[in-house]
């Protein structure tokens, strides 16, 4: 499976992936009863994935995530991701770190394999800014919910303020021309008009 992932990851033209140790159905990585496969076979899902990278000569970036610390703890984590830093992996991802204190001894123990920190505010995790990421040693730094947070506060307000006074409240400068320009309308407006359309001969 893991193989067959990231061939068709690749036809698909994507950057690069997490390969983790979590059993199927896996769940979010801040979440409590995580399980996690034993360390060969997640070993075997890490050499299964360069594997195919390797047939397929691309540079897909396989990013090894281990989410054992929660049951396994922080030596098996560090040894696991030893294990798919030696079958090929880029960038390491030890999930869930419980200190920064946790996160910032993680670098130094598999330093100067590149680690990736995972942010997610309220979570297990404690809060690591950017500058704190970066003075630690991080390589890389991904904010899980840096859009889906403030859209479901922003949906939630908006659904309330309709139940309760039966408007949306949408801001004077949000217009609908604003959205699809968003969408890509200028762009779609291209295309016509460079084909000969006559679609928005008259305007928008």
């Amino acid at each position: 499976m893991a193989a067959r992932t990231v061939e068709q990851y690749i036809r698909a033209g994507v950057a690069g992936a997490h390969l983790e140790d979590q059993v199927l159905t896996k769940r979010c990585g801040h979440l409590s009863g995580k399980k996690v496969v034993p360390h060969e076979e997640y070993i075997s899902r890490i050499r299964a994935a360069h594997g195919a990278r390797v047939r397929m000569q691309s540079d897909f970036v396989l990013i090894a995530r281990t989410d054992a610390l929660q049951s396994l703890g922080y030596d098996e984590c560090i040894s696991r991701l030893r294990a798919a830093r030696d079958e090929g992996a880029d960038v390491g991802l030890l999930e869930g770190f419980e200190t920064k204190a946790q996160a910032a001894q993680a670098v130094k123990d598999l330093a100067p394999w590149p680690l990736l920190l995972n942010s997610v505010e309220n979570g297990k995790s404690p809060v690591i800014t950017v500058d704190e990421a970066r003075e630690m040693g991080f390589r890389i730094i991904i904010f899980s919910f840096a859009t889906l947070a403030p859209a479901y506060v922003a949906i939630r307000q908006t659904l309330s303020l309709l139940k309760n006074k039966g408007i949306v409240g949408t801001p004077d400068e949000i217009t609908p021309v604003k959205l699809f320009q968003v969408c890509g309308l200028k762009d779609s407006m291209e295309v016509d008009m460079k084909a000969g359309g006559t679609s928005f001969a008259s305007g928008v």
